[in-house]
């Protein structure tokens, strides 16, 4: 449920601040007042698309935040959860859109992107507007409508995977059958490429210590002539450096004799001392391992020589040439199983047969689903005026199917008794399509989980006592769930719980919008000016009394 609602800067808003309560809430005010604001800056915060000239002239930025109660939506909070965005009972949705057109947007404080938010927004706010009339007219919205009701939902989708994975399939075979000589082509080719490298056999890490090894044997003369020659520095010539620091040691400890400060000195000398000893220790050792290896040598140069003319003849690095080993034996086995139709045949018929099942199985619950919505439709449309009228779902077959199941969902009305149904984008004019579209929102929503539902003047082209049965059946919906109505009409509006009125002043010459909480005095003077003209009168404002008190 939708618990608060800030807004500010956004178009003609500088400041607004709303609580927001359970049950059926109305929004009214003059045309032109900014009443579809609520709903720019709602949809803005659930992650729809922002424009920089919904930024109030002269200001930086944009910023509208939403906090939701999330206590009856276990699903959300464990999406939020694996999201790392929990916070808690409560959502909070906050969008920032600068003038220069960048935006962003935090969940519960955590920058979150705009398909996260519109993620969270699916389970908490369902927004119908008067353009969602002309939506009604596409199949698609018809088909989700359907689903939707029949809680078919999960299996449309598992439908619509089963289908991709078939023609998947059927198109692989298809291919297979049209370049099955270009297969075999290549996969002779391949199986000789990868016999010539595979007895090279080379590896991810030979060539580095191949490099090393080579490098070391091509310069063993000069490391065995160095290695003597640093070993006669430091231990064995006549002049070597330990032959020089141990007088020099056995002088500094006569003289530790006369002065013990010289210590510190002699301690430096010891370790210097056992340094040059493990070096002198580690070259000796060195010396006796080191030998002068041309066979090994010559192997090595005939071993880069071939791993360089493969490299060269493939076009990679040395170095790469295990992984292209890899690649090239990943494609034989593609090339394997495309060369086996028969299996790829099976596959594809077992694919079709899974479709088939899903689909029919998805058919069967759209005739029952059908038959329950095109009965509560037809009793609604009764309520709305539209006597002897009745709404009808035509599921007509489609041949092969697609990837929305065997059959085409087509909704048909016939507005008055004798007509005969037809499809409802060719029957049904400007009001009672309003009224056919408010009483399939009715009837579908029972079966909606989404707890806050805003309706923005799905009224037009209603009034009289049909427009007093939209706000009773508007008031019904608010029993169950939280419901948010712009309306222009005074019957609709007589029946909120809650009244909120939108209102437009100047304000150091620029227009700035406001909403306020109507107080039930305050709601019989704008009942009485949404029936008035534009004297309201004391029987005017009788009248919106009397209305106001009907609606218990």
């Amino acid at each position: 449920m939708l618990s608060s609602l800030s807004i500010r800067d956004f178009v003609i808003v500088e400041q607004l601040d709303l609580e927001f309560e359970p049950g059926y809430t109305v929004l009214t005010g003059e045309t032109g007042a900014g009443k579809s604001i609520l709903i720019d800056a709602l949809s803005l915060v659930l992650g729809e698309r922002g424009e920089s000239g919904m930024v109030r002239a002269g200001c930086e930025r944009a910023e509208i935040t939403a906090e939701f109660d999330i206590r009856t939506l276990p699903e959300l909070q464990r999406w939020l959860t694996d999201q790392e965005l929990a916070r808690g009972d409560t959502c909070l949705l906050r969008r920032i859109l600068h003038a220069d057109g960048r935006s962003r947007g935090f969940i519960n404080g955590v920058p979150a992107t705009l398909q996260q938010m519109r993620e969270a927004g699916d389970w908490l706010v369902d927004i119908y507007s008067q353009h969602a009339h002309h939506s009604l007219l596409k199949t698609a919205t018809q088909r989700a409508l359907l689903d939707d009701f029949g809680g078919l939902g999960e299996l449309a989708a598992q439908v619509a995977v089963a289908h991709k994975t078939w023609r998947t399939l059927h198109a692989q075979r298809i291919e297979v059958e049209r370049n099955a000589a270009a297969y075999a082509e290549e996969l002779a080719e391949l199986r000789e490429h990868v016999r010539a490298l595979a007895q090279l056999a080379p590896t991810a890490e030979e060539w580095e210590a191949l490099q090393q090894e080579h490098n070391r044997l091509t310069h063993a003369a000069s490391l065995l002539e160095g290695t003597s020659q640093c070993r006669d520095l430091l231990a064995e010539g006549e002049t070597a450096a330990l032959r020089q620091l141990y007088a020099a040691q056995y002088r500094l400890r006569e003289l530790c004799g006369y002065d013990p400060v010289m210590q510190e000195a002699l301690d430096g000398l010891d370790d210097a001392i056992l340094q040059i000893e493990e070096t002198d220790r580690f070259l000796k050792k060195y010396l006796h391992r080191i030998e002068l290896e041309p066979d090994r040598l010559d192997a090595l140069d005939s071993r880069i020589q071939a791993i360089h003319t493969a490299a060269r003849r493939h076009r990679v690095r040395p170095e790469e040439l295990a992984e292209l080993l890899i690649r090239w034996r990943q494609r034989i086995a593609e090339l394997e199983n495309a060369e086996g139709d028969s299996a790829l045949a099976r596959q594809e018929e077992a694919a079709h047969a899974r479709y088939i099942q899903l689909a029919s199985e998805l058919s069967q619950g759209r005739k029952q689903a059908a038959q329950r919505l095109a009965s509560a439709v037809s009793a609604e449309m009764q309520r709305l005026a539209l006597i002897g009228g009745r709404f009808e779902i035509a599921l007509d077959p489609l041949p092969e199917g697609n990837a929305y199941g065997l059959e085409q969902v087509e909704f048909l009305v016939a507005s008055h008794a004798g007509m005969e149904p037809k499809p409802l984008s060719k029957v049904a004019s400007g009001g009672e399509l309003s009224r056919i579209s408010l009483a399939l929102r009715v009837v579908t929503a029972r079966q909606a989980a989404t707890p806050t539902m805003v309706f923005d003047e799905v009224d037009v082209g209603i009034g009289g006592g049909v427009a007093e049965i939209v706000g009773q059946l508007l008031k019904r919906l608010g029993e169950t769930r939280q419901v948010l109505v712009i309306t222009h009409l005074p019957q609709v509006a007589a029946r909120g719980n809650h009244h909120l009125k939108v209102s437009k002043s100047g304000v150091d010459g620029a227009t700035v919008s406001r909403i306020e909480r109507l107080q039930p005095e305050q709601r019989i003077e704008e009942i009485a000016r949404m029936l008035g003209g534009v004297e309201i009168t004391d029987i005017t404002r009788q009248h919106a009394a009397e209305m106001l008190s009907a609606r218990e």
